[in-house]
């Protein structure tokens, strides 16, 4: 088919575009996945004897109205959003729930006088902060997995809870380290200087703001959604 003959199914498709927030990616495969069933449709109107122009207002019109579809659509990309989230999280907390204490091994201070019991209340509830986001990035998948299969009853419900619930838990960990992270340069003037310190504070910023943009997709997806 012509270019120009595809210029009602790419208005349609960049009207239904505008309407929709969430990931990048996702986001395009699926507009794509659209644009080629219109042009499908377009194409078998096309062999049935219609004109160029009637095809596309045949299948642009069956196909429907941006207001009618972006509901799906969106419901789909704020799954996606979740599944991505999900996945990011759930592969730093691994790493930090493991590799967590490899900054202070060896360290000059650690044969010295025991902190305060604040910090190590503060640091222990980066461990479990950790843990509980693991646990709520597994059903995050689990909740992802089963819209995408077999569809659940509330499950739109479902899906805002588990993404809040993970994105608040992430937050207070975020917070946390940082904290963490502030009093220890206070503590300890050699963690200022400490390699493996200085590595995972670039480390774990980095996969902050990874998970972050993750986050934010989530957020706009299932914001959007809500409206």
């Amino acid at each position: 088919m012509a270019g120009g003959d595809e210029v009602l199914v790419e208005e349609r498709l960049r009207e239904l575009g505008d309407r929709l927030r969430g990931p990048v990616r996702l986001k395009s495969d699926l507009l794509t996945e659209a644009r080629h069933g219109l042009l499908d449709a377009v194409e078998a109107y096309r062999e049935g004897g219609l004109s160029a122009a009637e095809a596309q207002r045949r299948a642009v019109t069956e196909f429907g109205s941006p207001a009618q579809l972006a509901p799906a659509y969106q419901a789909e990309l704020a799954v996606g959003a979740l599944r991505g989230l999900a996945l990011r999280v759930v592969t730093v907390a691994a790493v930090a729930i493991v590799a967590g204490d490899l900054t202070w091994q060896g360290a000059s201070w650690s044969e010295g006088p025991r902190p305060p019991a604040g910090y190590l209340l503060l640091s222990a509830s980066m461990d479990w902060l950790w843990i509980t986001a693991f646990v709520l990035a597994a059903a995050g998948l689990l909740v992802a997995t089963s819209a995408d299969r077999w569809g659940v009853p509330g499950g739109a419900v479902l899906h805002r809870a588990v993404g809040a619930s993970l994105t608040g838990v992430l937050l207070l960990a975020a917070a946390a380290g940082a904290g963490l992270f502030a009093w220890s340069m206070g503590l300890w003037e050699a963690a200022l200087t400490w390699p493996p310190m200085i590595i995972g504070a670039v480390v774990a910023t980095a996969a902050l703001l990874w998970i972050g943009r993750a986050a934010r997709y989530w957020l706009t997806a299932s914001l959007t959604t809500a409206r």
